[in-house]
C-alpha cells in the first residue's frame, strides 16, 4: 500500500512542478518535460519491483518506437494554435493527428517485425 502512494506522490509531484515551473519559465519547463522522466520513472518501478532485464530492455526499446509519432503532436499544436484554432479543438486534432501516427507507425513496424 505504502509502496503505491510513494508512486503516485512521486509521479504527480513530478507533473506538478513542471506545470508550475511552465508559468514562470516555459522554457524550463520544457526542458523538463521533455526529459524521458515518465519512462525512467516507469523503468525504475520495474526494477524495483523485480521484473527482468528483458521485460525492461523491451520495454526501452518499444518507448523509442513510440516517442517519434508522438512528436507530431507537438508540431501540430502549436501550429494550429498560431493560426487561431481554438485551444481545444487544437489539442483535439493535434491528438487525432498523434494517434494516426501511432497507428501508421505500428502497422510500419509490424511489417519489420518489430512488435509493440
Amino acid at each position: 500500500m505504502w509502496y503505491y502512494l510513494i508512486k503516485l506522490t512521486v509521479s504527480a509531484l513530478i507533473i506538478v512542478a513542471v506545470s508550475e515551473i511552465a508559468k514562470r519559465n516555459s522554457g524550463f519547463a520544457a526542458v523538463i518535460a521533455s526529459l524521458p522522466l515518465t519512462s525512467l520513472l516507469a523503468i525504475t518501478w520495474l526494477h524495483i519491483e523485480g521484473s527482468g532485464v528483458t521485460q525492461i530492455a523491451n520495454l526501452s526499446q518499444q518507448i523509442f518506437w513510440l516517442v517519434l509519432p508522438s512528436l507530431v503532436l507537438f508540431l501540430v499544436l502549436p501550429m494550429l494554435l498560431r493560426y487561431g484554432v481554438t485551444f481545444w479543438l487544437s489539442l483535439s486534432l493535434a491528438s487525432v493527428a498523434t494517434i494516426l501516427c501511432y497507428l501508421f507507425l505500428i502497422l510500419i513496424l509490424r511489417r519489420f517485425g518489430v512488435t509493440i
